[in-house]
Formats: structure tokens, sequence, C-alpha cells
């Protein structure tokens, strides 16, 4: 069977993984981006938090998706649950930075005029920082939305859901018959969505973010 006939065969198994997949994806990415800001703002003023932060979230990055998935297995067991936690705490760090490096970038007379109005300290954060932080934190989660695409696939180890599920099982079955057919459909599909996300993105940053910020 050539690929083309195997997709045309297996497009409705394909079409469900795949929507498994990216809605994985994004719902782990929203997580990881919840946590972050918050971490982000937590630690934003203090030099030596915002290193520690990142150096944590940095720490995590590190270990091998194998390695991470097969710690939690034990305590979490197969399926959804370890899936979840690997891809938010592999999520962390492009947000978490990014909220440090956009909320300490605010200029410092934008938060004092702010204040020099009467905005309390939290309304300073919400309604001014935040806002321009905005473009910094978008781009993190943009880019933690990418990196979670591929590590998604390794979940199919832990028999997490989406299209790792179809290359993990061309790559068993490797020599036999549809097995890189398998492989490939699973691969180009998780590419496909990447890039679909990715576009997603760009039209979110472009509604969001306004031009005066975006010409900076």
């Amino acid at each position: 069977m050539n690929f083309w006939d195997f997709l045309a065969d297996r497009w409705h198994r394909l079409l469900v993984e795949a929507l498994l997949h990216v809605s994985a994806v994004v719902q782990c990415a929203v997580l990881a981006a919840v946590i972050g800001v918050a971490i982000g703002v937590a630690v934003y003023r203090s030099p030596l938090g915002s290193t520690a932060a990142t150096a944590l979230t940095s720490a995590i990055l590190t270990i091998p998706s194998f390695a991470l998935l097969g710690l939690l297995i034990p305590v979490l067991g197969l399926g959804v649950r370890p899936t979840v936690v690997a891809l938010v705490l592999y999520g962390l760090l492009p947000v978490v930075r990014n909220t440090i490096v956009g909320l300490g970038g605010v200029d410092p007379a934008v938060r004092d005029a702010a204040r020099g109005v009467g905005m309390s300290r939290l309304r300073v954060l919400t309604r001014v920082e935040l806002r321009l932080a905005w473009p910094a934190i978008l781009t993190g989660t943009r880019i933690a939305t990418q990196m979670l695409m591929g590590i998604a696939a390794i979940a199919a180890y832990a028999r997490g859901p989406g299209l790792g599920v179809e290359i993990f099982a061309g790559l068993t079955r490797a020599g036999s018959a549809n097995a890189t057919n398998q492989a490939v459909a699973g691969t180009l599909g998780i590419v496909i969505l990447a890039l679909i996300l990715d576009g997603i993105f760009a039209l979110i940053g472009r509604h969001t973010v306004s031009r005066g910020i975006r010409g900076q």
C-alpha cells in the first residue's frame, strides 16, 4: 500500500489522533502559561528569585522526556495524567523566562505615572505591566506550544493520546507492511498541526498587541 492509499484507508483514525494530540498540547500549554506567568509575576522584582525560577525551569527541560515519563508512571500510572504533568513541566521555561523579561522591561517611568494617578500596585500590575509585557508572554507561550507538539509524541510511551501512537507503532513494527507509512503519517501530522497552531498564535498576536507596542 502506498502512502496516499494508507492515508485514505486510515484517515478517520488519524484525524481522531490528531484532535487528541492538539487538544492535549493546547490544554497543557494553557496550564503552563497560567503557572508560568504566576511564577514570573511572583519573582520578577527579585534578581535572586528570577535567577532561581529560570534555573529551576531550565533544569526541568534538561531531563530527557523518556526519563521524566518513566519517573512519573509509577506515581501517576499510564495515560493522560503523566502526559499532562510532563508537558506542563516542559512548557514552563519559555513562559517564565519571557514573563520575567517582559515585566522587567516595562519603563519605570510608566509605573511611576500609573502610581501617580492613584493606581494600587495590583492595578498597576494588571492594567499596565502585564499589558505591556503581553507580547513577550505570548511569544513564550508560542514557543512552549511548538516545543510541546514534538514532546507530546513521546507521551505515547506512557500510553498518552495523540499521533505519537502512530509513530511508536510504526517504529516498533519497522520492516513490516505499512510501518514506514504509519511513522511518516504521525510525523507529518505533528508538523502540520504545529504550523497551524503557529499561524493561530500569529493571528492572536496581531489582534491583541497594539500597533504602538508592535512598532517598538
